[in-house]
């Protein structure tokens, strides 16, 4: 069994700590949080925990594995690096870091002291990416046209714009699925709101196989969604994570309309898929998914998006 120390016990945090909770694999020694509310909290639902406002006095515990990182995202590379050169593993919720510089400091430090890498991009783990995944693979219905990737409606942030917030899904399961960059880049911004960063943005991304995409993420909506649209030359393939049930709908083209089917999928809570990946890895000293400088590809790009002005 591995033992962790959860820093951040906010909204995602508490989902993670769940899950780790829940695995056979994991003990949750130890949750950080600056908030007293926060800690008590955690404290009324994990009995047995230590409790920290300090992330440094907490991660020093020898008994520690893995820390956790779940604050807030202008933390991430200096809890990241602290924890990994005390010789910690690592899962830290997207962003990794705000810049490839960083991301390439975190690498080299965790091969240095042989620790692994792990990030939480939850739809790399989901039965709807990876049932896709398989049909892209497989050329099920043929070459990829286009693909359209819609999300709107998330908490407001200060430390970060909606770049690094929501188009790091997109970017991650673009990198993921496709398996290449971009070719050309042209990135529209849009800020709306008052002391806030930017709230809007429209991308489109050109790859090559005349692979066109367009991505329109928005913090300000009345209505959450979460719609993935890919058009392949034999059908049109809709993946809504909104949908509790039946998330994907395929359009197959049949001469002159379309027969809807809709496929099966594992719908297995995604956090639960990443903490099982998480013990395997470790087990076997292997990080399939994060080999390859994965991260630094999804930050690369998510730079490039961010610095580009159309």
């Amino acid at each position: 069994m591995f033992n962790i120390c959860l820093v951040g016990y906010g909204y995602w945090g508490e989902k993670l700590a769940r899950n780790f909770e829940s695995s056979e694999y994991f003990n949750i020694l130890s949750i950080v949080d600056k908030k007293k509310f926060s800690l008590d909290l955690a404290k009324k639902k994990y009995t047995k925990i230590t409790a920290y406002k300090n992330y440094k006095i907490a991660v020093k515990d020898p008994l520690l594995d893995i820390v956790v990182i779940s604050s807030s995202t202008s933390t991430h590379f200096a809890i990241a690096k602290y924890a990994l050169q005390n010789h910690k593993h690592i899962l830290v919720e997207k962003p990794l870091s705000l810049s490839l510089k960083e991301v390439k400091k975190l690498n080299k430090i965790a091969k240095f002291n042989n620790k692994s890498i792990f990030v939480d991009y939850p739809f790399l783990f989901s039965g709807t990416i990876n049932y896709i995944k398989k049909i892209i693979e497989n050329k099920k219905y043929g070459k990829i046209l286009e693909i359209e990737s819609f999300r709107e409606k998330a908490p407001l942030r200060k430390d970060a714009n909606v770049i690094w917030d929501l188009c790091t899904h997109d970017v991650s399961i673009l990198t993921y699925l496709l398996n290449s960059t971009p070719y050309k880049i042209q990135t529209i911004k849009k800020k709306n709101l008052k002391n806030y960063p930017i709230d809007t943005v429209y991308v489109n991304l050109k790859y090559k196989n005349n692979i066109n995409v367009l991505i329109k993420n928005s913090w300000i909506s009345p209505i959450k969604i979460r719609l993935l649209k890919i058009k392949f030359e034999k059908a049109i393939l809709f993946s809504d994570e909104n949908e509790s049930m039946y998330k994907i709908k395929v359009y197959k083209k049949n001469t002159n309309n379309y027969i809807l089917e809709i496929p099966e999928i594992d719908l297995t809570e995604p956090l639960s898929k990443i903490v099982e990946y998480i013990s395997n890895s470790i087990n076997n000293k292997k990080n399939k998914l994060f080999s390859n400088n994965f991260n630094e590809k999804v930050t690369h790009l998510l730079e490039k998006i961010n610095k580009n002005n159309d």
